[in-house]
């Protein structure tokens, strides 16, 4: 929306010009300022309106208005109509506590070349927000009730012109207009609700860390509000993520958790099962549930569990809002809606957020738009916001997808009310983001233990005498309203005080009736691991008939297809080295596996940095025709699958994307869900993930995921940054049959891993450390045979050495430095050593070692790794192993860094490493 001040400052007789040519072709002039003059004609003919409401102008062409018209003056309305438009959120009053910083809105009479001598002057410009030909007075006034009054909307930045004439009609006619009683009744039994539990909690439980709401309680019937509009829209599911603050007020006001659920686990009074988790926090649970709206719908809610890294659980919510919406709703994203709840600090400070917000229109990430609504508290813990931020919002980030964002005073309901109607309006319509920035106060500490007082003295002497938000509402109705109005402020009054009384007196509250949904079903018909089901792993092969036709669907294309000669050329070699040899590589094993679930009805989902082609070149799961660029996914057209393989080239991150697989994974327990790391050492950016969901999930929160982490693994003298996947943090997180690692060296294993995460009755994360050069190894290749028969192999005996006795040393590796200890063994013609491959380090094989322990018995066992002392395997193995198998660990020295960054180096301490695994 654009100014327009240096035609303001033009004689007059250049806008008649431009009124002349736009009345002869309205397309010569710019579509703003064809607004303006479409506006003008409208009101001063009494035209009628064309389509869509488009004002059609009806003067004759030729006619001048020079002597009727002041076309300076009449510009200046019209700039000061775009004015209010544009920024007159910089002066809304949406601060309840304190006065808002001066940032310069220029929104003055004389800035537009008007005056007080103006005001009952009559505009035609009054048309352009629907008063027709009025005072400027009477403009003035509408805008500032449109967009200076309790709310202030950013929109400028909107290139989309649908949407900005969205947001502006809404603004300038639904919003201003008065809510009906029956609404005003809902949103008071809201804040009642929101206030009275935070009034119980304060009574019956002084002291005790709960991080109320109070100051934002409004933002209960805002919820309340978004799920009533939202199922009017046909919404079938809303999946909510947020912090801790206000978390309990919104488990029991808008989840539907009765008082006895919520407060038996605020006294501890649950035992938990030990097989079934260890438990969290009460403000961190997450709670599912089936309401009916204000209107009479049903709704399925869900509210993720979260831990206290604030933003953290976004990128979850909006994986599980994609795979239900692509499991339960057919990819019909108008059925399922995310909403996220953000504290202020949070959403501006923490990075997760922009990723997130980065991903919303991607194909791989699209949710069909997400309600984010911030609970804008002024304040993080103590820091306050103007140390917390260096943009003038805690939403400026929505700028950056054109993402609308209301900002609206936490103290006016029914201006919180109108905004989220507007908001959820406008998600359904364009499914894009929206942001409501909800400006409230928190009227105690970061917790209840805390003093504010500290840091913020004279903001909390401020806050001490302010009214909670259902006495200043009740308030303004006993004061403004209409009768009606007045004796429903009466009545809600005391029914707050009799129900806060029952709460108090313990009433016993009825649970809301639940109805699981198919992928819930899924998951209760799934039970925990059993330290007995990692003793051996359970079949995992395919019939002959499957494994001929998958593998020939792969090597296949299209007719009228023309991939690139050098990827004709390397399925070509796939081909040759099955017919030939019968072998298969990697790659192709990989694709089997997946086009193997895709035969028993289960979908597969992989995302990541180039998973398309593969970082190393070697999957080309996706190819593209030379000569036009379409793409052809290799496994789209498998005969007789009922699955389906999505597989998205993933935006540069790794803590957003990697949430988004979880959170998908979390929804759907019979897809297989995939994430790889350009490079294993990269997964560090989304370590968060790793500890607070992927590794602790299942104890804290009772949450199964089969998430596939591919991570590329290996010392290859590519420096600090590409060799290692950090296997020693993951295994150090391992316990519990929490997930499960692996680091793999043949074809055929991979392919038994991959299928075996569904083929359990019980969901694990899998840590891949996958190889990079090895990847084309010709011992990694696998016969068709071990497709089409057997299981995964946990640990892999040496083949080499049908001798046991004469064995008199054991070296214990896994992945790539197998096959460099064999080439050293095979060039030396060394027969006395026996190789041993650990293919999953956890859950640990220790009963299939201890038979091999004895199986060379007479031999001295070491552990041989790669990676320096202080990584790897080897502190996990010598805690896990020292009482049941004695001994000793070849490695690189301790080291600060993973690897060094000269080759000559990297050279010289592997080979080091290998020689004396040797001669020790």
């Amino acid at each position: 929306m654009k100014d327009f001040s240096y035609i303001t400052n033009s004689h007059p007789a250049y806008i008649e010009q431009l009124y002349q040519d736009f009345q002869h072709n309205p397309e010569s002039v710019d579509p703003e300022f064809r607004k303006f003059f479409e506006g003008f004609d409208f009101a001063r003919t009494g035209a009628k309106a064309g389509l869509n409401g488009t004002p059609v102008a009806v003067a004759e062409p030729g006619a001048t208005t020079s002597e009727t018209v002041d076309w300076r003056k009449e510009l200046g309305a019209y700039r000061l109509i775009l004015g209010y438009r544009n920024r007159g959120h910089l002066i809304a009053k949406t601060n309840p506590i304190r006065p808002r910083k001066d940032r310069g809105a220029n929104l003055t009479l004389d800035f537009y070349g008007l005056s007080e001598a103006d005001m009952d002057k009559n505009f035609y410009a009054g048309n352009l927000i629907g008063l027709g030909q009025t005072t400027l007075r009477k403009i003035l006034d509408q805008l500032i009730r449109s967009y200076a009054s309790h709310v202030g909307i950013e929109f400028k930045y909107i290139s989309d012109q649908e949407k900005v004439d969205f947001l502006s009609n809404e603004m300038e006619k639904n919003f201003t207009t008065a809510l009906p009683l029956e609404k005003k009744k809902r949103i008071l039994e809201k804040l009642n609700q929101g206030v009275m539990f935070e009034k119980f909690l304060h009574t019956k439980y002084i002291g005790q860390k709960r991080f109320s709401l109070e100051g934002g309680e409004t933002a209960i019937a805002a919820l309340d509000a978004i799920l009533t509009e939202a199922a009017d829209f046909d919404v079938q599911e809303v999946v909510i993520g947020m912090a801790h603050r206000g978390r309990l007020n919104i488990l029991a006001n808008i989840m539907g958790k009765t008082y006895e659920q919520i407060f038996s686990e605020f006294e501890g009074n649950i035992i938990p099962d030990q097989t079934m988790g260890s438990g969290d926090v009460k403000y961190h649970m997450g709670f599912g549930s089936e309401v009916e709206t204000a209107h009479g719908k049903t709704l399925h809610l869900k509210l993720m569990p979260n831990p206290s890294h604030l933003e953290a659980v976004d990128p979850v919510v909006l994986g599980f809002s994609r795979a239900k919406a692509d499991v339960l709703y057919k990819s019909d994203y108008d059925k399922i809606l995310p909403i996220l709840i953000h504290g202020d600090a949070s959403l501006a400070g923490q990075g997760v957020v922009y990723e997130i917000v980065q991903m919303s229109k991607l194909d791989g990430y699209y949710t069909g738009g997400t309600i984010h609504f911030v609970i804008n508290n002024q304040i993080g813990f103590t820091t306050d916001f103007e140390e917390a931020r260096s943009s003038d919002y805690c939403t400026s980030l929505a700028s950056m997808i054109q993402a609308p964002v209301m900002h609206v005073n936490g103290d006016d309901p029914e201006a919180v009310v109108k905004c989220v109607e507007i908001a959820t309006r406008y998600r359904q319509k364009f499914n894009s983001d929206v942001f409501i920035d909800m400006v409230c106060y928190r009227r105690h500490g970061h917790n209840e233990g805390d003093d504010p007082k500290f840091t913020q003295p004279h903001l909390y002497e401020l806050i001490e005498k302010h009214q909670n938000p259902r006495e200043v509402y009740s308030n303004f109705l006993m004061e403004n309203g209409e009768p009606d109005a007045k004796e429903l402020a009466k009545q809600m009054e005391k029914k707050f005080w009799d129900d806060l009384q029952e709460r108090l007196d313990e009433i016993k509250q009825n649970p809301l009736p639940y109805h699981y949904q198919q992928p819930e079903l899924s998951w209760k018909s799934l039970r925990h691991a059993t330290v007995a089901d990692f003793e051996s792993s359970p079949s995992t092969a395919i019939s002959n008939e499957e494994f001929d036709t998958l593998f020939k669907s792969l090597m296949e294309w299209p007719s009228d297809f023309k991939p690139l000669r050098k990827v004709e050329k390397l399925l070509q070699d796939k081909v040759k080295l099955f017919t030939e040899e019968k072998k298969i590589d990697w790659a192709t094993a990989e694709l089997l596996a997946y086009g193997s679930l895709m035969l028993q009805g289960k979908d597969v989902r992989m995302s990541g940095q180039d998973v398309k082609r593969g970082t190393f070149s070697h999957r080309h799961a996706v190819l593209r025709d030379e000569n036009t660029d379409v793409a052809y996914n290799r496994l789209s057209r498998l005969p007789g699958t009922q699955g389906r393989f999505f597989i998205y080239n993933s935006l540069l991150s790794e803590y957003g994307v990697l949430g988004f697989e979880y959170g998908y994974g979390l929804a759907s327990p019979d897809s297989l869900v995939l994430w790889e790391a350009q490079f294993g050492d990269f997964t560090n950016g989304a370590q968060t993930m790793i500890d607070q969901f992927i590794s602790s999930a299942e104890q804290k929160w009772n949450r199964m995921n089969g998430l596939v982490m591919l991570l590329p693994h290996g010392y290859e003298g590519q420096g600090p940054e590409h060799s290692s996947a950090r296997m020693e943090r993951f295994l150090q997180q391992c316990a519990e049959l929490n997930m499960v690692a692996v680091n793999i060296t043949t074809a055929s294993n991979l392919f038994h891993a991959l299928r075996r995460q569904l083929t359990w009755p019980f969901r694990k994360p899998l840590i891949v450390f996958s190889p990079k050069a090895n990847l084309r190894h010709p011992g990694s290749y696998s016969t068709a045979d071990e497709f089409v028969s057997g299981n995964f192999k946990e640990i892999i005996d040496d083949p080499a050495t049908p001798d046991s006795s004469a064995v008199t040393k054991v070296l214990l590796c896994s992945g790539k430095l197998y096959f460099e200890l064999q080439d050293y063994r095979k060039k030396n013609n060394i027969t006395n050593v026996a190789l041993l491959r650990l293919e999953q380090l956890y859950p640990l094989p220790t009963k299939q070692l201890l038979e091999q322990y004895k199986k060379y018995s007479k031999a001295t066992w070491f552990w041989v790794q790669e990676e320096p002392l202080n990584m790897g395997a080897a502190t996990f193995l010598q805690m896990n192993l020292k009482d049941d198998i004695n001994f000793g660990v070849i490695s690189r020295q301790p080291s600060a860094s993973t690897a060094t960054g000269y080759s000559k180096v990297h050279a010289q301490e592997q080979a080091e490493i290998i020689e004396t695994a040797f001669t020790i």
